[in-house]
């Protein structure tokens, strides 16, 4: 008992640290949309990851079946739409409210999960999902049916975000991890360069998302950019360790606490604190997620 104690306060511990980690992710994101499009912003942040991607596979080559190299692209498009939602509002909207809209992914993984892979929901599942969408509502707070060019943003960062996690369980069976994110890295950094060359020659107005002209960084730009992608890293390590030693609908509830994170470092980068009815949308976002995570876990 003590043993199974120990692990789990560890996969905490870790997750905790990821969490933390992530949220500077965020901060440093924000302070570099304020130089350059957040396209940009992406295009850096998956460079560096391939750079260490390259090297991890350098020392311990993979071994894999391959195949369904389709579904791979499809995680790798997905994964880097929902990237460059986030980073875009990011730019525009507090880091807090950013991060929530990201966070809604295992609410919607749920949802496809059940639509796509035929996995059970359950009537628990359901209420889970249904107190996370009530969140989002009070997120958003829509005047009648119109909703804020954020708002929609958000929603589409956490609905591709959950595409790419749901496309990685099939994927999975296929390939080694490193090959699956080395994939949606690789396409989030050719895509927003040719996105980012194309915009050198053509003005493209109202798809700011994926698009701007690329802006060569000041030196404390550089200084951002290398704590990005180096953050970013130790996040997906620690991360990967709390799933390695604790259950995963434990790990799922924990990386909550980036919201939190994400509160205090926007508030330090001048945020305002989330409203009341905001507030109240991140609770039950955050309460939808983590009645979602230990249903699975159950499951």
């Amino acid at each position: 008992m003590k043993k199974v104690l120990s692990k789990i306060d560890q996969g905490v511990i870790y997750m905790v640290m990821a969490s933390f980690f992530f949220a500077i992710v965020g901060a440093f994101a924000k302070l570099l949309s304020r130089e350059m499009p957040s396209i940009e912003v992406a295009f850096f942040r998956n460079l560096i990851g391939v750079v260490f991607i390259m090297m991890s596979l350098y020392k311990m080559p993979i071994v894999q079946q391959g195949g369904r190299i389709y579904l791979l692209l499809f995680r790798g498009l997905a994964g880097l739409i929902g990237l460059l939602a986030f980073f875009y509002n990011i730019a525009h909207i507090s880091l807090a409210d950013a991060m929530t809209f990201s966070r809604t992914s295992p609410i919607w993984t749920a949802v496809f999960a059940y639509m796509f892979l035929g996995e059970r929901v359950g009537k628990k599942g359901w209420i889970a999902i249904f107190i996370g969408f009530i969140g989002i509502i009070f997120i958003m707070k829509p005047s009648g049916l119109a909703f804020d060019e954020t708002d929609i943003i958000g929603l589409i960062s956490g609905i591709a975000a959950a595409l790419a996690y749901t496309s990685v369980r099939e994927l999975r069976r296929f390939y080694d991890t490193r090959s699956i994110v080395l994939s949606f890295m690789i396409v989030g950094t050719i895509v927003p360069a040719i996105m980012m060359w194309i915009a050198s020659f053509y003005d493209i107005p109202y798809i700011g998302v994926i698009s701007g002209k690329f802006v060569m960084p000041s030196a404390l730009s550089w200084l951002y950019i290398l704590f990005l992608g180096g953050f970013a890293t130790l996040a997906q390590i620690y991360m990967t360790k709390a799933y390695g030693v604790t259950k995963a609908g434990i790990v799922g509830a924990v990386s909550y606490t980036v919201i939190l994170f994400s509160i205090l470092v926007g508030v330090a980068l001048g945020d305002a604190l989330p409203d009341f009815a905001g507030t109240f949308g991140i609770l039950l976002v955050i309460l939808g997620g983590i009645l979602v995570a230990f249903h699975k876990e159950k499951n």
